[in-house]
Formats: C-alpha cells, sequence, structure tokens
C-alpha cells in the first residue's frame, strides 16, 4: 500500500510523516528544489496561541492543539522554538472590550496562559513600547520558530523511516478506475503507484485537485509584506506584539525571529485573479510596514537596521477556515487546503487529524508500526556550541574551523551536512543552515557555497543554481 503526498510544505512534510507511524509506503512530491520553500518559507514564524480563531470552526480546533504539540515536536525533530509570548495591546478602555473579547475566545479554544495586564506590567514586560498602550492580552503559551525547518526536519525523518522524497517535479494528473487513483502522473513522466492521495499543495491546492476532477472551494492569494531588521533592532522588543485585530486580519506587528533578528509586517492584500508568482513589494505596502512598526514600538523604525523586505502568499477561500476533506469524486483523495493563518502552529495538529479521522474514511485501515523512529539526529550549529565541544569537532574535522558565513558563523561541515540532507541550490544551504542570512544577506558567502555545492555534487560551478532551474548564477569561465 502507498500513499502520495502532495506539497514540501510544513502541513504536507508533517502529514508524510505522521503517515510513516504505519505500515504504508510514503512519497512526498515537491515541484520545488527543495522542502519548504512555497508558502511555508515567507510567514511570520510564529507560534500562535490560538485565542483569535473563532470557536468551532477548524482553525480554533486545531491551533491551540497545534500550539501544544510543539515543544516535544521540536525535540524530536531538532527545529529551534522559542517560547517568548505574545502580547496583543490596546490604547483606552473603550477597547478593554475587545481584548476581554479575546481571552473569551482564547478560554473557550482551550489555550492556556492568557491573560489581561495593565500599563505598570506592560511597561516591565515590554520597557520601548509606546506609552498609548495601557493594557494588553497576554499569552504566554505563544512562540516562534523557524517554519521551513520543521518541513525540512520532518523531510529528513520521513527518509529515514523509509519514506521516499522527491524535488524538482510536479504532478500533473493521474490515472483513475472505478472512482479510485490508480496513478499519479509526474511533469517528468514518472509514475507512481497510489493507494492514497493527500493533496497539500499550499497556493496550488485548487489547481492539483482539478488536475484529478475534484471540486473544491476556490482559492484567493492574500500577500503580505514584510520588512526584515538587524539583530540591533531586538533590544526593543522581547515578545510577538500585535495590534487589535481587524477584519483584514491580525494587524501589522512586531516579532523577534528566532537567530535574534526582528520582523515588521506584514501587510494584508488580496490578489486579483491568480497569481502565485507575485511576491513583489510596493513603496505603499513597505511604508504602512514602517509605520506600524513604530506606531508600537517607537524608534524601531530605523533606517539603519532594514536587512531586506520580502513578501509572502497565504492560500484563503470565501469560508475563511481550513478545508479538510475526503473527496466525493474520488474514494482515495484528500484535499488539505486553505490553511491560511494559523496554520504553521496548527500544522502538527492538523497531520494527526488527517491521518487519524481522514483517511479512515477512504476505507484504508492503517496499522502501526513497532519500528517507527520519531527523532533525527541533531545537526550541530558551530556558533551555538562551547569553546570545548567547538575544539573536537574541529580536531575531528578541520571543516568546522572553516567558516564559510561570517554573518551567522556557518561552518563547511555544516554546509557541506545540508547537502547530504538534500539540500541542492544556494537557498537549499540558506535555509538549512542560516547561511545567507545575516546582515550581508549572502554577499560574502554564496560564491564559497556554491563551489562548495558543485564540488560535492561533482558539478561545474555553471550548473549550480539560487533556488530554482532558471535562477543560474554563472555562466561560463572568463579566464583559465
Amino acid at each position: 500500500m502507498q500513499a502520495v503526498v502532495i506539497g514540501g510544505g510544513v502541513v504536507g512534510s508533517l502529514i508524510a510523516r505522521e503517515l510513516t507511524r504505519y505500515k504504508i509506503e510514503v512519497v512526498l512530491v515537491e515541484k520545488s528544489e527543495d522542502i519548504g520553500q512555497g508558502v511555508t518559507k515567507a510567514n511570520s514564524a510564529i507560534l500562535h496561541g490560538g485565542y483569535d480563531d473563532p470557536p468551532d470552526t477548524l482553525r480554533a480546533k486545531l491551533c491551540a492543539a497545534g500550539n501544544s504539540m510543539f515543544t516535544r515536536l521540536s525535540e524530536e525533530l531538532k527545529f529551534p522554538v522559542k517560547r517568548t509570548g505574545s502580547l496583543v495591546v490596546a490604547r483606552g478602555r473603550d477597547e478593554l472590550p475587545r481584548l476581554e473579547e479575546l481571552l473569551e475566545n482564547g478560554i473557550r479554544n482551550g489555550v492556556e496562559g492568557l491573560r489581561i495586564v495593565e500599563k505598570s506590567e506592560l511597561k516591565s514586560l515590554e520597557p520601548y513600547i509606546s506609552d498609548e498602550f495601557n493594557f494588553a492580552l497576554l499569552c504566554s503559551s505563544a512562540g516562534i520558530t523557524e517554519p521551513w525547518m520543521v518541513a525540512i526536519s520532518s523531510s529528513i525523518n520521513v527518509s529515514e523511516n523509509g519514506g521516499k522524497i522527491i524535488t524538482s517535479d510536479e504532478v500533473v494528473g493521474g490515472t483513475m478506475r472505478n472512482g479510485r487513483i490508480e496513478k499519479v502522473l509526474l511533469r517528468s513522466g514518472r509514475k507512481l503507484r497510489a493507494d492514497l492521495v493527500i493533496n497539500a499543495a499550499g497556493v496550488f491546492f485548487e489547481r492539483v485537485a482539478s488536475s484529478f476532477g475534484v471540486d473544491v472551494p476556490s482559492v484567493k492569494l492574500r500577500k503580505g509584506e514584510y520588512i526584515l531588521l538587524d539583530k540591533k533592532a531586538s533590544s526593543l522588543v522581547k515578545r510577538i506584539i500585535f495590534p487589535l485585530p481587524t477584519a483584514e486580519g491580525k494587524g501589522r506587528l512586531v516579532v523577534p525571529t528566532v537567530d535574534g533578528g526582528v520582523l515588521l509586517g506584514p501587510t494584508s492584500v488580496e490578489l486579483p485573479g491568480f497569481t502565485p508568482e507575485d511576491v513583489s513589494t510596493t513603496y505603499e505596502g513597505l511604508v504602512s510596514v514602517r509605520n506600524s512598526g513604530e506606531y508600537l514600538i517607537p524608534g524601531i523604525d530605523n533606517p539603519g537596521w532594514y536587512v531586506k523586505s520580502f513578501a509572502g502568499l497565504r492560500p484563503e477561500t470565501d469560508q475563511k477556515d481550513f478545508y479538510i476533506r475526503k473527496a466525493e469524486e474520488l474514494e482515495n483523495f484528500i484535499t488539505v487546503g486553505a490553511i491560511r493563518s494559523p496554520g504553521l502552529t496548527a500544522a502538527p495538529a492538523i497531520a494527526e487529524y488527517v491521518v487519524t479521522r481522514i483517511v479512515p474514511e477512504t476505507g484504508i485501515r492503517l496499522v502501526e508500526r513497532d519500528d517507527f523512529v520519531s527523532s533525527i539526529k541533531e545537526r550541530e550549529r558551530i556558533k551555538e556550541l562551547s569553546f570545548e565541544r567547538a575544539s573536537q569537532l574541529i580536531d575531528k574535522d578541520p571543516a568546522y574551523g572553516r567558516i564559510v558565513c561570517q554573518c551567522n558563523e556557518v561552518s563547511e561541515t555544516e554546509v557541506i551536512q545540508a547537502i547530504r540532507d538534500g539540500a541542492r541550490t544556494v537557498d537549499g544551504i540558506k535555509f538549512r543552515t542560516r547561511a545567507g542570512f545575516g546582515r550581508c544577506q549572502g554577499g560574502f558567502c554564496s560564491s564559497s557555497i556554491a563551489r562548495i555545492l558543485a564540488r560535492e555534487l561533482k558539478k561545474d560551478l555553471s550548473e549550480i543554481r539560487q533556488n530554482n532551474e532558471r535562477s543560474w548564477i554563472v555562466s561560463e569561465k572568463v579566464r583559465q
């Protein structure tokens, strides 16, 4: 029996991992060159508490549950989680009822660690927050992570449990008989036997469903623009700071990042039509993000701290809730779509929900295996080690002492390990090691990483790409 999971984002990767707990062959198919490079790589990276999702929605049911699963998951899969806590701020007593509404929502949704604080405590928690704010909803269970590492680490665990990972290939349809999919067809011409197909294709979930003749709600794309600030900005903020939410969403916030930076944003603009390639930023959007950050933390909008701007997309439907269902048209096809915020937080609970609640609706009875390995080996980062441990590693492997990325202190051994784990592009190394995520944004280390990729993959340097087949870096030698 074989399951094909379409989409190597955080949701698809965790579903594939959850399936490997059972006696079923698992194949994870991702159209990009690496895991976690779609919706997963460009969002706020927040583990939400789950207090603002309407009770009785799937978002509400799966967000708080997913949040509580992240501590154990991070221990097993060796990705970072920081329980920073979050604050939703309000100015006067006229806005206090909205905080009380969020508090009540959170209690109904099963969120722990919620309470309303007044100005003196708010100032002790966040000394640099604007004096305009007199109240806040504190959520101690909220936190931050690296979403792409959740997906990448999950895929490593899938592989170590016998699953197959296919990247740089795209599902284009399948062969069906008697209301069931028999084979999944890839753009390369490859055919995969399929007893179960799970569509977790992010912004492309409607397109994938359509290729199998399955009707799902129409996807609408919402774009969010961000500004990443230097680590110097982290002196002004310790927690995730939200304004009061609006009908558009949770608002433009200030978020510490796992590696010590600060993120401002996002905007929330619905795109006309289906334009998944539109991840451009705009002058108006970035000004809005800057102003919103300054509104919450005066002084944080410092041009000397700007590192980069970027945009990410979120798949939504008119129903504003996750769409997780077995197809009516096909017995063995499940769609996991419209995974908008808080999709990252909910992802572990979504994976468990799909495998334990929705898969049985296909008639498949999964049998647990007794040799499932839940943990992967720690990939040690030289920057995070004690002097003694770093010395031990360098004595055994001198490449641990050769620093490739000066900004984030990434060693050559870490780059080589990332290649062994599946990285095939410069961005693949970036997201797995943080090389190129620092102040210079790869200006110093990209050429070294490209040469290491060429050497380890036994390719010519001209064959190395930034992130996809079209993103060539060098075309040919200009001198011998």
